[in-house]
């Protein structure tokens, strides 16, 4: 008589409950999602998203022209004065452009977001400095189609007692920063609220074990 190949009390090297080799699991996992584009897309990307928000601070120079209220200055011959010195319309035209700029933030940031949605750390950072880039060329651009900087020379051309603008000036110059933080914060709130979320492992259920036949009786 034989002797079992399998002791009775020796584990079973082949149920279906056994650890792969390598410490892997004994489960399929199954991943789902869209991957994002790769770092040279990302850049890419990033490169046109710059100079497209950047180019936008030239219609945001033409609007605060236009909506800006105008500065009326007077001269005598000698000295150049305020027309009306209670006037706030240096302070208004300071407002008016820290609005618009974040008018602009706003779109550009949701514009970003729906066109480029698996956007990464180079997007959010070509967004944020073309919205700078974008208000420093909106200020310069309304600044040089405004009424000349020289106001002498304005005065002399005006004449002693005719009203004549003062150029456009933004002497707030933190209204600089509304366009960059309103469009980073509207991308990344609208990146945590509807951006894609990391997959997250499938377990498949494990085969049911198959029936172990039972051992024979150890001979005596």
């Amino acid at each position: 008589m034989t002797a079992p190949l399998t002791p009775p009390h020796q584990p079973r090297h082949d149920g279906p409950w056994q650890t792969p080799p390598g410490g892997a699991s004994p489960y399929p996992v199954t991943e789902t999602g869209d991957e994002g584009p790769d770092l040279k897309t990302e850049v890419l990307q990033a490169a046109v998203v710059l100079v497209a928000v950047t180019l936008l601070g030239l219609l945001l120079g033409a609007l605060w022209l236009w909506l800006a209220p105008k500065v009326p200055l007077v001269s005598d011959s000698t000295a150049v004065f305020l027309k009306d010195t209670e006037g706030e319309e240096a302070i208004a035209a300071d407002g008016i452009f820290a609005l618009l700029a974040l008018g602009f933030g706003v779109v550009s940031g949701a514009l970003v977001f729906v066109l480029r949605r698996h956007g990464g750390i180079p997007l959010v950072l070509a967004l944020a400095l073309g919205g700078l880039l974008g208000a420093v060329l909106a200020w310069q651009f309304g600044s040089r189609l405004g009424p000349t900087p020289d106001v002498l020379a304005h005065a002399q051309e005006a004449g002693k007692g005719v009203t004549f603008d003062a150029p456009l000036e933004l002497n707030a110059k933190g209204a600089l920063l509304s366009w960059p933080l309103a469009a980073m914060v509207v991308h990344l709130a609208l990146t945590a609220v509807f951006g894609p979320k990391d997959p997250e492992p499938e377990w498949t259920a494990p085969p049911p074990p198959a029936p172990q036949p039972e051992n024979p009786p150890h001979p005596g």
